[in-house]
């Protein structure tokens, strides 16, 4: 093993700081990256769904002509 106990490995002769705090701001952008783009996607379908549904209730109801019979 590289050192002789957590603490050591923790603060890596003074550099501990720097290493573990890289490591956490890459963590943190790693888990937006991958949520952002998700959560995006359901507000987006969210929307969607709801102007449909306004348009679907807003729109009249077809009517049918007797030329569409084929009669």
């Amino acid at each position: 093993m590289y050192f002789e106990s957590l603490a050591a490995a923790l603060a890596m002769d003074g550099h501990g700081a720097f290493v573990w705090s890289a490591y956490l701001i890459t963590l943190v952008v790693v888990v937006f990256m991958l949520y952002l783009p998700r959560h995006r996607e359901k507000q987006i379908l969210r929307r969607l769904e709801g102007q449909h549904r306004r348009d679907s209730r807003a729109a009249p109801p077809p009517t049918r002509s007797s030329d569409a019979s084929g009669s």
